[in-house]
């Protein structure tokens, strides 16, 4: 019992030192003894000092009790079989067994090479325990089969339901890991104006303030050389147009929060049909043509013109 109590000792000083580190270091979400491998250094220090006194307080309890007289070596052996009297009460209660010297009541009479069987009763925690699962079985089967509670479909249902609220909550707060096949049309005024700042600096050159078109084509008509739609608009700003002929890939100079921005912005302007807008080029696109089949019908075209 005495080198139980030293393992427990030490054991709940080194959870006290732990979770008081954890509570002074600022670690942010991560546990401080990840963030900091530091950490493992000082527990270990503490560790040291702990099982030091452990092992002093073991050595000075022995010098003081070669000291005693018998009298009192014998009130000191009283004490010690008395402490924790009622933890070492409920632990032979909860095994229910007989003790070595009453054994003998409880040998049964059938033997097998002179190696008989004893009848001791079933520990009364190991029936505790049984009869709890019996209590359990019958509350999952009321539960579950009768009150038709939610099953591994339900609970994945509810775990993809949640995971996509904590997708959209992660990407509001990262918005830039977007790409084209995530991107989706900004109709919120902060971000048509600083789409239309970022078109400003950098597509007016070729496009036209109107967008009516200049050097490159008229993204006010329905005709479209890469497709349209927010998808394929994006696709185009972010790779270029063309190869050796079309727009330079935006990718390297804009984010793609930036990219959805102007975008987005682009796709306002259809339908405004600018006195000086250019004659159409491509095709006529619809909502429904997809980012696939825009590019596919690029490289046909390309392979056609070779």
């Amino acid at each position: 019992m005495k080198n139980v109590m030293s393992y427990l000792r030490v054991i709940g000083f080194m959870i006290l030192a732990f979770f008081l580190l954890e509570f002074i270091v600022d670690s942010g979400e991560e546990w401080a003894i990840v963030k900091y491998p530091i950490i493992w250094a000082v527990l270990g220090v503490v560790f040291f000092f702990a099982v030091a006194f452990e092992i002093v307080a073991a050595a000075l309890q022995r010098v003081l009790y070669t000291g005693l007289d018998d009298e009192a070596k014998k009130r000191y052996a009283t004490i010690e079989e008395n402490q924790f009297g009622w933890i070492k009460k409920k632990y032979k209660e909860m095994l229910d067994s007989k003790p070595i010297e009453k054994e003998q009541e409880i040998v049964l009479d059938h033997n097998y090479d002179g190696i008989r069987e004893l009848d001791n009763n079933l520990p009364p925690w190991w029936k505790y325990l049984f009869y709890a699962t019996i209590v359990f079985a019958g509350v999952y089967l009321v539960y579950y089969e009768i009150f038709d509670g939610p099953n591994q479909i339900d609970e994945l249902e509810t775990e993809i339901a949640q995971a996509k609220i904590d997708i959209a909550k992660y990407k509001e707060n990262n918005k830039d890991l977007i790409d084209a096949s995530t991107v989706e049309f900004l109709d919120s005024p902060s971000d048509l104006a600083a789409g239309k700042a970022i078109y400003t600096d950098n597509c007016v050159a070729c496009h036209k303030d109107s967008g009516g078109g200049g050097i490159g084509p008229n993204l006010t008509d329905d005709y479209w050389i890469l497709g349209g739609g927010i998808k394929n608009i994006y696709n185009t700003i972010s790779e270029g147009g063309r190869a050796g002929k079309g727009m330079i890939a935006w990718k390297t100079d804009l984010k793609p929060s930036e990219i959805a921005q102007v975008s987005s912005y682009v796709m306002t302007l259809h339908g405004t049909n600018p006195a000086d807008g250019k004659e159409p080029e491509g095709e006529i696109w619809k909502e429904e043509d997809t980012l696939e089949e825009a590019v596919k019908e690029n490289e046909t075209a390309d392979n056609t013109e070779v």
